[in-house]
């Protein structure tokens, strides 16, 4: 959430250390041009899971409290990847859509075990250093109360109504990348010996802007600051998971998959995010759409490369489905904007088969790359 494209080895060279993003880079393919359609959250995400740019899908920018999601016609990655004999799961931030129809356990996921809202409804109104105007006052603090979002994390089962499983104040906050990698761990522990394959979609709360890192990583950077130290945990978090994979000799039979939902945050500085390029977060220059993409599959993908190859949020759905050999699965009810870039991973120097990427600012389309070129549109 919120990562730069220059945050992790080896795509920058940020001043803490990323080991375990860095060894999972050497195993696989470091894709230096990988690209969301929008430069903010719920817009993003929704193009990860639905393969369609958010002129399709209407879901623009970062979707507030109550906001509905995903039109549920819209089928995701985890309903097609069902249909295509898998176990799916997504734990951590879901952020598009806290309506029960958008509510990942009745989109495609047999399990859920996160939270619905945007991150920072969870903290802000709770810090005094973000708005004090509202910790200070109790009057706006109960009006921030009244408003129609769930400040719990909860869990769900396929089809079941979500429960919640704590309020998430700002020392609970601390803990929940943690408590979801431990759960996340424990759901790639109990897929051992299973022949049914699985999908997890594992969501970090780090590293957006209100970072409160676990206690085990505060002052751990040498900047000392929330942002770095929580990016040494993520970091930690990651080898985490590849480790339970390892050990339940999982890790040769799985595609791993690790990027960002837009451009870095950049509102701390001098000690902000990274990014070699113009602007960030929430904007259409490089700096806000152009994030870090690597994928590692030991045995399958070859190790040690590094592409500049066009890769899009919209090609994971179709290329799932490619690697899954269900290809027929794609939904024919619409255009999907993704492309397979099955060929891509696999072929000994594959080539990308995205020729055009498509940005939007709000609800504009604004820009398009047009493979090593840019063609900037503007609207008055």
């Amino acid at each position: 959430d919120d990562s730069g494209w220059a945050d992790f080895r080896p795509f920058g060279q940020p001043p803490y250390p990323t080991p375990n993003v860095e060894r999972l880079a050497r195993q696989g393919c470091a894709f230096h041009n990988f690209y969301v359609p929008q430069a903010i959250c719920s817009a993003s995400r929704s193009a990860l899971l639905t393969g369609c740019y958010p002129g399709r899908t209407r879901m623009f920018g970062a979707h507030g409290p109550g906001a509905r999601g995903v039109d549920p016609s819209f089928a995701t990655v985890g309903q097609v990847m069902q249909k295509a004999g898998y176990k799916t799961a997504v734990f951590g931030k879901w952020h598009i859509g806290e309506n029960i129809e958008s509510q990942p356990q009745n989109v495609g996921y047999d399990d859920f075990y996160g939270f619905l809202s945007v991150s920072d409804m969870y903290t802000e109104w709770r810090d005094p250093h973000f708005f004090p105007e509202i910790v200070y006052s109790d009057a706006r603090t109960e009006w921030i109360k009244n408003m129609p979002f769930n400040r719990c994390f909860v869990h769900a089962k396929k089809g079941q109504q979500a429960t919640n499983v704590e309020e998430v104040t700002i020392p609970v906050l601390s803990l929940l990348d943690d408590k979801w990698c431990q759960y996340s761990q424990d759901f790639i522990r109990g897929r051992k010996g299973k022949k049914e394959p699985w999908l997890l979609y594992h969501c970090t709360r780090g590293a957006h802007f209100d970072n409160y890192p676990h206690e085990k990583y505060l002052g751990a950077s040498p900047a000392k600051h929330p942002y770095k130290d929580t990016l040494i945990e993520l970091d930690a978090i990651m080898g985490r998971l590849v480790e339970a994979l390892r050990a339940s000799g999982q890790l040769e039979d799985t595609l791993i998959f690790v990027s960002s939902d837009n451009g870095p945050h950049m509102e701390t500085w001098p000690d902000a995010a990274f990014t070699p390029f113009r602007c960030a977060k929430g904007s259409t220059w490089e700096g806000g759409v152009r994030v870090p993409g690597l994928m590692a599959w030991p045995g399958t993908i070859d190790a040690g490369q590094q592409s500049d190859g066009l890769f899009d949020f919209n090609d994971m759905l179709p290329t799932a489905l490619g690697l899954a050999g269900a290809s027929d699965l794609l939904p024919t009810d619409r255009y999907i904007d993704g492309v397979d870039q099955t060929s891509f991973l696999l072929a000994p120097d594959g080539l990308s088969n995205r020729k055009f990427h498509y940005y939007w600012l709000s609800q504009t389309f604004s820009a398009m790359r047009c493979g090593e070129y840019k063609m900037v549109l503007s609207a008055v």
